[in-house]
This record gives C-alpha cells, structure tokens and sequence, in this order.
C-alpha cells in the first residue's frame, strides 16, 4: 500500500506553519489600530449614554423633590446641599448618586465609565456593610468616573451638571485623571468662565494629544467635546449667574470625585 507524505495528506511543512504564523501575526499588528479605535469608539458612545442616563435619573428625582436636584435640596429631605459647605465637598461627591439609586434602577454600573480604571461596585448599599467583605458596596468616590456640576440649573440648559472626571486645569493635558485624585478623596473646584482647562490623557482622550470627554448638560443632553470646545465654545456661555469668590467673576463649581 502506497503510504501518503504529510504533504499529500493535507498537512503543513514546518515552511508553510511558519508562513501561516507570520501572516497571521503581520495582519494582527496591521489590525490592531482599527480594533483599538472601534473599542475607543464604542466606550465613548457606551460612556455617553450613561451620562444620558444620569441626566434622566436627576430630571425623576427632580421631580418628586420640588424641582430640586439632590446638591440643592437639604439632607433634612434627602439631599446633600449642607455638605457643599464642608471645606472640601469633593469627598461626598459620592453621596450625589447615593441619593438617587432609585432613579438609576439600583445599578452603580451607570457610575462608572468603560474607559476608566476605576470599577463599579456591586450594589448601592450604604448602610449596615459590616458583612462588606468583599468591598463591593457603593460607599465612596471610588467607584464613580462622573463630577457633579452643583450650580446647575435646567433654567441655564448649557450649564454643567456632569461630565467625565479626567478634566484639569491649564492648557496641556494632565497625564493622569486632572482634577480627579487617585486616592478617591474628590476634589472641590470653580471654573470661572475665563479658566484655562484641559481633559487630561485618559479616558477619552486615547490618540487626542489635546485631549476629550464628554458632558452632561442642564438639559439633561450629554455629548462629546474636546479641550478646545469645552473652552471656547461652553465655558463662557454657560453663565450661572452666580458669584462664588466675592468678585465680578462668574463660575462653575464643579465637585469631583
């Protein structure tokens, strides 16, 4: 009987595997800048939407609460506006969406954006977490990718009500999370209308040197901008109305976490 060579029976020469591994590796490297940017592309839209959602979360519990948003309303009706007296309110930045859990359908994952490092906790539960083993209850900033713009109003529909956390001040982009600390302990800051700012190098902003993030809107609307068209185009004309050092200057006091 004749015997068949591993050519003949469909097998693969040490040549031809070799060829085969180098085209497939060529053709990888070739494509891995199309899958990167499509994944970029999808956790923006992903990111986005979460903002969307927010947006409506704050417009339901608006609604049962007098027309007030949670940074307005007292914490003696379920708010938290006596803590944005606090020298720095950036460490209950949390407490914000704590506080409409119920408006977010239980679902902490809304808090955190795709493309930050931080992870979502498990659940919303604040109270009696002594069998918290796994530190998977929302309790700090920890778990939150989003500032709270607490001069919002939908009377000015352009002011800023939230955003991504990797904004920071100055003109270049910060390499880290700009305004936002690693550590979780939030930050307290007023843009005034002519301040110099920047998303920094994460989240969004993968291959934008100038930098990108999204916002939420007044309005409850969220999109996209970049560095240059937050400061020139929503920064300005998003005027609150309000004085926060003692001067003729207008502001923002954003809360981050």
């Amino acid at each position: 009987m004749k015997r068949l060579s591993k050519q003949e029976a469909g097998g693969f020469t040490r040549v031809e595997l070799a060829v085969a591994i180098t085209a497939i590796v060529v053709l990888a490297v070739l494509l891995a800048p199309s899958f990167r940017r499509a994944r970029q592309t999808a956790w923006r839209i992903y990111c986005n939407n979460n903002l969307k959602q927010l947006g409506t979360a704050y417009r339901l519990w608006s609604g049962d609460n007098g027309d007030l948003m949670p940074f307005q309303e007292s914490t003696n009706f379920g708010g938290w506006s006596e803590l944005l007296t606090k020298t720095n309110a950036g460490q209950y930045c949390w407490t914000n969406y704590a506080i409409m859990q119920e408006n977010l359908g239980e679902a902490p994952q809304l808090l955190v954006c795709p493309s930050d490092e931080r992870r979502s906790a498990a659940n919303f539960i604040i109270n009696g977490m002594t069998n918290d083993t796994g530190n998977a209850a929302f309790k700090d900033n920890t778990t939150v990718s989003y500032f709270v713009g607490v001069t919002s109003s939908d009377a000015y529909p352009s002011s800023f009500l939230g955003g991504d956390r990797n904004l920071g001040p100055g003109p270049v982009p910060d390499p880290n999370y700009g305004f936002s600390p690693a550590g979780g302990q939030g930050n307290d800051v007023i843009l005034y209308t002519n301040s110099s700012i920047a998303w920094s190098l994460k989240m969004h902003s993968h291959g934008n040197a100038a930098g990108a993030g999204n916002i939420l809107l007044g309005d409850g609307s969220a999109q996209q901008v970049s560095s240059a068209a937050f400061t020139r185009n929503w920064l300005p004309n998003a005027s609150t109305g309000t004085n926060f050092s003692g001067t003729n200057q207008l502001g923002f006091r954003l809360v981050f976490p």
